[in-house]
This record gives C-alpha cells, sequence and structure tokens, in this order.
C-alpha cells in the first residue's frame, strides 16, 4: 500500500489566507467523508477544514473478497490488503496534509480515536507544522506508547461496550476487522450502541454502510515515542464525550492524565461534550463550536 499522498502543496504566490485550518483525522475504520457534516458547521463558523484519509481509507479502502457473495466466505480469516501499512506511512499522510495548508496563520491537528496515533506520531515528526493538537476522544500516546496498552486497562474493559465487534484474528489477518456489510440485525445494533449510540437506528445504516472493514495491525500496536521538546511543546485541547462506550470516559480521563504527568509544561485544556464516540455524526454543529472554542 502507498503512502503517497494525493494532496498538492497550495500555491503561496496567492492570497493569504486568514484565520485558522483545522486537519481533520479520522478514526479506525473511518475515512474523510465522515467529517463532512462538521467540515460544514466549521464553514458557517467561518473556519476552513481539511479531511484526511488515511491509507488504506475512504475509496481506497479493499474488501475482503467474499465481502458482497453470499455467507461472505472467508470474510474473518482473509489476509488484509493493509497488512503492510505501517504506521509511519500514516503519520506520512497527515504530515502531507498539514504541509499543504502551513500558510495559514494557525494550523489545528484533529485527532478522532484511532487517529491519535498517525496523528502524534506527525506532531512529534513536523511540530513546526501544528499550532495546536486537539484529541477528539482520542488515542494521546504521551503515556503509554501503544494504543493497544490503553485499550486494555482497567478504565477501558470495565465498561466498555461492543466486545464480539471484531473479527478474527487480527495477528493472521494483519488488520482488526470489523463487517460493515453485514446482514446480523444483533451485530449491526451491537455496533451501534458502541460507537453511535445517539444516532437514531432509522439513521444510522448511512453511517453504518460508509465504514471500511480494516483497521491495519500497526496503528494501535505500534509504539510512539514523543518528547516534551517536540510533541510536548505544542498547546493541546481534549474533547471529551461524556459519554463514550467505545473510548470510555474513564479512559479518556486516564490518557489525559498520564500525558499532563509526562508532559507538564502544557497541560490539556478540556472542552466536555455530551454524547457517543461519533459528535460527528450526533451533533457536528457542537463538535464545531467545541473545536473552535475561545479563539
Amino acid at each position: 500500500m502507498s503512502a503517497k499522498s494525493p494532496i498538492t502543496p497550495l500555491n503561496d504566490s496567492g492570497p493569504q489566507p486568514s484565520g485558522t485550518v483545522f486537519v481533520l483525522v479520522h478514526g479506525a475504520w473511518h475515512a474523510s467523508w465522515q467529517w463532512a457534516p462538521t467540515q460544514r458547521a466549521l464553514a458557517r463558523l467561518g473556519a476552513a477544514a481539511l479531511a484526511v484519509d488515511l491509507p488504506g481509507h475512504g475509496f481506497d479502502a479493499p474488501l475482503p473478497s467474499g465481502t458482497h457473495l453470499l455467507g461472505q466466505p472467508g470474510y474473518a480469516t482473509e489476509r488484509s490488503a493493509l497488512a503492510g501499512v505501517t504506521l509511519e506511512e500514516c503519520a506520512g499522510a497527515v504530515i502531507a496534509a498539514l504541509r499543504s495548508v502551513r500558510r495559514y496563520p494557525k494550523v489545528a491537528l484533529v485527532s478522532h480515536s484511532a487517529g491519535g496515533a498517525p496523528s502524534s506520531l506527525a506532531a512529534e515528526r513536523a511540530p513546526e507544522l501544528v499550532d495546536e493538537l486537539i484529541h477528539l476522544s482520542s488515542f494521546v500516546p504521551a503515556g503509554r506508547p501503544r494504543f493497544a496498552d490503553y485499550l486494555a486497562s482497567p478504565e477501558q474493559t470495565a465498561t466498555v461496550r461492543g466486545q464480539g465487534l471484531m473479527l478474527g484474528d487480527p495477528e493472521a489477518i494483519g488488520a482488526f476487522r470489523i463487517n460493515p456489510f453485514s446482514a446480523d440485525p444483533e451485530y449491526v445494533e451491537k455496533l451501534r450502541l458502541t460507537y453511535y449510540h445517539d444516532v437514531p437506528a432509522e439513521s444510522f445504516a448511512r453511517w453504518y454502510h460508509a465504514l471500511s472493514p480494516d483497521l491495519p495491525l500497526a496503528v494501535p500496536t505500534t509504539p510512539i515515542a514523543l518528547t516534551r521538546e517536540r510533541w510536548g511543546r505544542i498547546p493541546r485541547t481534549f474533547i471529551r464525550c461524556a459519554e463514550d462506550w467505545a473510548c470510555t470516559p474513564a479512559l479518556q480521563d486516564l490518557m489525559i492524565a498520564e500525558a499532563d504527568a509526562a508532559m507538564p509544561d502544557r497541560p490539556f485544556t478540556v472542552r466536555p461534550l455530551p454524547g457517543s464516540h461519533s459528535p460527528f455524526a450526533a451533533r457536528p454543529e457542537e463538535l464545531a463550536a467545541a473545536l473552535i472554542g475561545d479563539r
């Protein structure tokens, strides 16, 4: 899987933009298009935004060969086409997006969920491209180096929902796989209650079928080493989703506390947001207002 990005840097000979641009990085199984309602809400508030597709997501997302066949043969065992995608490749896509908008006076890098891994690595690699980090219920590797380390914590496992959504053996598949094409209503409802519980069931199908099957194994399992001199120097905000059953409030609080202890020079500003793990679907206007804050 190529890490090349289709993003082309802006022509610096044109007029210079004003204000903040938000670079939006999706989480597991999502893509740039899930940010569209939030981008519209940001535009109504006078803010620009660029949504990123990480490698193997969006229109480039591969499907297991049996996805649309009767009974989905081999769906839970077929090795993923994304098995070789590295976290460095994903961070490279984020860096390319950041470079393309650097002429804005301020660049805010927004990550959701597992998107916190490539976004954090990108900020560590190129802190000069980022003026603010905004974590939307997303992984912060300052206290523990892998998202998998936090996902196994008691703060997550005690109340998390969604057991049984992952299919097959991630090590053998090379990815964490879900089934956004399942015809099993119980599976679909379990996924909704885990990630989108405040999106009505009758409208959830649109969001459900927009998901892709595979998250590369490397994203939550590759260690990330952050430094106070690079990642730690960037102002950072955490948007805390109060009823999140995919990345629980207790886990969000743990990541915030451990990051602040590891990088005390710039502690998180925490902004509360009601609702589920997916405010871009349930409350994009509120999310846009939280992203803008008091700037």
